[in-house]
């Protein structure tokens, strides 16, 4: 199994990034939180997971072990695959998630595409003993216009017109005073969503 991979960006798309490894270019599929932070030309590490089908092999990045090893266990509960774990994990923070299972938060989990309210019951009952086994991710702290103006940076790098990232970013910070760049970042990415 790959575990991890570093190595130079050479792309980065709006559900992938193409990263170079010993001279082979590696398809990693990720959430645009992790995405929005790497740059093209720049190196860049990630704590990955294969996953294995009869016609496909398929690499999935992550920013930290931790949402690795949440993705692992979303996949353990029968009818979730990679790709609904992985919009899980898109859509709800690894701490946000983890809370919604212990507390059984069917709204919460129903947020997510593909999730209904019977897939999120058994998410539940499967996951709910589980998730306080896995390390908690660390979230670093970060002053207001730091996060401004990298999700804004990320934002614009992701295609969205340098206003229109300003204009999201800006409602969401003075919508709720704010929170880590991820959170930001996938507020803000739900507002943009809205408006196309």
């Amino acid at each position: 199994m790959i575990s991890s991979v570093r190595g130079r960006v050479l792309s980065v798309g709006l559900d992938h990034a193409v990263i170079e490894v010993g001279g082979v270019g590696l398809a990693v599929q990720a959430v645009p939180s992790t995405l929005a932070t790497m740059r093209t030309g720049e190196e860049a590490a990630l704590s990955t997971a294969l996953v294995v089908r009869e016609d496909s092999l398929t690499l999935f990045g992550f920013a930290d072990q931790a949402a690795r090893d949440l993705f692992g266990l979303l996949q353990t509960v029968s009818g979730i695959g990679p790709r609904i774990a992985l919009a899980t994990l898109a859509v709800l923070e690894p701490d946000t998630l983890r809370a919604a299972l212990a507390d059984g938060n069917l709204t919460v989990l129903t947020q997510v595409p593909g999730i209904g309210r019977k897939g999120a019951e058994r998410m539940v009952i499967e996951l709910r003993d589980k998730v306080g086994a896995l390390p908690a991710a660390a979230t670093p702290a970060s002053g207001g216009a730091a996060v401004r103006g990298s999700v804004v940076e990320a934002l614009v790098g992701l295609g969205f017109p340098a206003k229109q990232a300003e204009q999201a970013v800006d409602g969401v910070l003075g919508g709720n005073g704010g929170g880590d760049q991820s959170t930001v970042l996938r507020k803000a990415l739900a507002t943009l969503g809205r408006k196309r």
